[in-house]
């Protein structure tokens, strides 16, 4: 195995050489060479086998998958884990009530048998990779049709996964890099009992809200505490009562050292997804057609939201995790255009491309090796634009837009095998009782008078906005009859529908029957009908050989480049320093904000600014004990220079010598387009000082129970 990873190092650094030094995510098994020499100018004291080791305890494996779509790190020896407050907030939602408010009121485990288990959480620990190219590769031409190469691809890869699981309980998948010129395969020990510990109250935890989202300063306590439990023999075991906390292979040591400008900064963690060599023709598309497509759909909704929610405590309980997820983005679309327009991504890449086709005409080899992409590019995003707006619209605001017609879509399978001729009832029974347990998860947060209107709100601007020969055939029909107006229809959908109703969906599946009269149900299929045709025309142009010859072509030319690997939610590592930002002429935002501009913000009574009483109080008498700084304040969040996307949400900042000093959760309002193209001068990583993240849990909270697990470096 270490003469694999070896030859994988090597092979990957040869790709990284001459790498700036906050720009790029990288695969931390590849850290050697020049990223570590980069990395040890920067301050680091640690070498590449602690950070990166699969024959000894390393940083890596005290970090985590999170989930769907987070990071989290272990911080005991008795598997606490620490994330982002916002990706730990759906868990603590299902825990929550009117009586029991965790949302608003935090909690906190004061033992262990008060830790509360989640159903369908789970954790991912890497513990294995190989370079695989070559094996999924294997026997495919140069000139084969891209249908066939990646029917090929599949077929190889599936074959590969099904060699390296063999009976063990693992996951295994095989993940392609730069468009499909290297494929690394990843081993996963995957853990099943993830249990809740601590939640700060909702004043800390999404102190700003919508408001400071995606912004800088911010002054939130962004944090969740959960703890990883094993079988009493330490695999990997669903959730049970025998089931003990697991033994930790390495966790990371917190710093109340603080931070201060130059501060050497890494990053581990498993950013989502990047775009940063992409063609013009797809920034433009982003510009003018992706994002506001995403942004008016989720405008709506949210509107909708915001009124039930304001209105009713118990429905701002259930429909608060759902709210930050719509919002998240739909704040995220808004930024990124206008950085991407104010940075000029699409003349930058048009330059790249004009670099390119120069470079190209200078070699024989390279025309005919290159020749057609650009035009192959021009093809596709051509066809592309005539399809992205209503394809947005139909998963936006049709399909996944009311949450009744998303529900509904769950029964699509079932639906069909009882519609099937000679099917037994008793296999139409068997599947029909399996969707019992989704139904009773579904309607615990689930307000039927919010879904009604964001249901014909989202249907209007449907109708509105989307050219009239790409509609659904039946909304089409019901918006020219109604003049645009769905209130009538919807409304009357939700009178007959079992997808409103618990007690009527559970008596269905008691006694299943076809699906295809009821109102919700059919309104999802004719949008999901719709929107598969539509992706069949949109796929029946396809650009992936030229963004791979392309890719090829950029890293032939520019050698000295940093080619790091777009994310791809794979363990990356990041490397910087904290600084302050200079985003604009005589703007200078300074590298830490403190618990003074929290109350600078405070609006009592308000949702996004109000604060816990305790944390007031604390405050007014500069309780702060040695969590201060040197200046007497508490420091709440701090900048740094660092690369880091969704995914990274949860991800430690570690220091020189490998200690948490805080806590990733954000990025900068003047850097959105970073997902396309890294803004060196202002891109800049939001995170939670670990100081404050103990003063939450010690003063504040009193949990001395994880005071004591904690190893607190000063």
């Amino acid at each position: 195995m270490k003469r694999k990873v070896n030859l994988l190092c090597i092979a990957l650094m040869m790709l990284v050489f001459g790498a700036r030094a906050d720009e790029g995510m990288w695969l931390p098994y590849s850290i050697n060479g020049q990223n570590l020499a980069d990395m040890q100018r920067l301050g680091c004291k640690l070498t590449a086998e602690q950070i990166f080791s699969f024959n000894k305890p390393s940083l890596k494996d005290a970090i985590v998958q999170f989930g769907g779509g987070c990071t989290g790190e272990l911080i005991s020896p008795e598997g606490l884990l620490l994330t982002n407050h916002h990706c730990g907030l759906s868990y603590v939602q299902t825990h929550a009530s009117v009586e029991h408010d965790y949302l608003q009121d935090g909690f906190w485990a004061r033992s262990k048998d008060q830790e509360l288990p989640n159903e369908g959480l789970t954790v991912s620990f890497l513990n294995y990779i190989e370079d695989v190219t070559e094996a999924v590769l294997k026997g495919i031409p140069e000139d084969l049709s891209e249908e066939e190469r990646d029917k090929m691809i599949s077929e190889n890869g599936e074959r590969l996964i099904k060699e390296r699981k063999g009976n063990r309980n693992v996951k295994v998948e095989i993940v392609p890099f730069y468009h499909g010129n290297q494929y690394i395969l990843f081993v996963y020990d995957v853990y099943r009992d993830v249990r809740l510990v601590a939640c700060p109250p909702w004043g800390i935890g999404k102190f700003g809200a919508d408001t400071d989202n995606w912004t800088w300063p911010r002054h939130k306590g962004d944090f969740c505490i959960f703890r990883v439990y094993t079988a009493p023999d330490g695999s990997p075991a669903s959730y049970s009562e025998n089931n003990v906390p697991m033994k930790s292979k390495h966790y990371l040591p917190i710093s109340l050292r603080g931070v201060q400008p130059g501060d050497y900064t890494m990053i581990l963690g498993y950013p989502g997804s990047t775009d940063r060599y992409s063609s013009s023709g797809a920034v433009k598309n982003v510009i003018e057609l992706e994002g506001p497509a995403i942004v008016a759909c989720r405008t709506t909704k949210l509107n909708q939201y915001r009124k039930h929610m304001d209105a009713d405590p118990a429905v701002f309980i259930q429909y608060a995790s759902k709210q930050a997820s719509v919002s998240n983005y739909w704040k995220y679309y808004i930024g990124q255009v206008k950085q991407l327009q104010r940075n000029k991504v699409v003349d930058k890449r048009l330059e790249q491309e004009q670099a390119f086709k120069e470079w190209m005409a200078e070699d024989k080899g390279r025309r005919l090796k290159y020749n057609g992409i650009f035009e192959e590019f021009d093809k596709y995003w051509d066809h592309q634009n005539k399809y992205t707006k209503a394809l947005i619209y139909h998963r936006e605001a049709g399909w996944r837009g009311g949450e009744a017609v998303a529900f509904a879509s769950r029964f699509i399978r079932l639906n069909r095998t009882i519609e099937q001729k000679g099917v037994s009832k008793d296999k139409v029974v068997a599947m029909a009782q399996v969707m019992k347990a989704s139904v009773k998860d579904f309607f615990k947060d689930y307000d039927k008078a919010l879904d009604c209107d964001v249901t014909i709100a989202l249907l209007n601007l449907f109708y509105e906005d989307v050219n009239a020969d790409q509609l659904p055939a039946n909304l089409k029909k019901v918006g020219d009859k109604a003049h645009g107006d769905f209130t009538a229809y919807v409304n009357n959908a939700f009178a007959k529908s079992v997808f409103v109703d618990q007690d009527k969906l559970n008596a269905w599946i008691d006694n299943p029957k076809s699906l295809s009269k009821d109102p919700i149900y059919a309104l999802m299929q004719d949008i999901v009908d719709s929107y598969l045709d539509l992706s069949d025309q949109a796929q029946a142009v396809n650009n992936s050989r030229a963004e791979r010859l392309y890719m090829q072509g950029l890293m032939e030319m520019q050698k000295d480049r940093n080619f790091y690997p777009d994310a791809n939610f794979t363990m990356r590592l990041t490397y910087g320093s904290v600084q302050d930002c200079k985003p604009a002429n005589a703007v200078t935002y300074d590298y830490i904000t403190t618990l003074d501009g929290v109350m600078e913000k405070y609006k009592p009574g308000d949702w996004e600014f109000d604060v816990p009483k305790d944390l007031i109080r604390l405050w007014e008498n500069h309780d702060y004990g040695r969590y201060a700084d040197k200046n007497g304040d508490l420091v709440v969040n701090f900048i740094t220079t660092n690369d880091i996307t969704g995914g990274n949400s949860g991800s430690p900042v570690i220091d020189a010598n490998g200690n948490l000093i805080g806590l990733a959760f954000d990025g900068n309002w003047e850097a959105m387009s970073g997902d396309i193209s890294f803004e060196q001068k202002v891109q800049r990583t939001i995170c939670m000082d670990a100081r404050y993240l103990i003063f939450i849990i010690d003063k504040m909270a009193n949990a001395q129970n994880l005071m004591k697990e904690l190893k607190i470096v000063e």
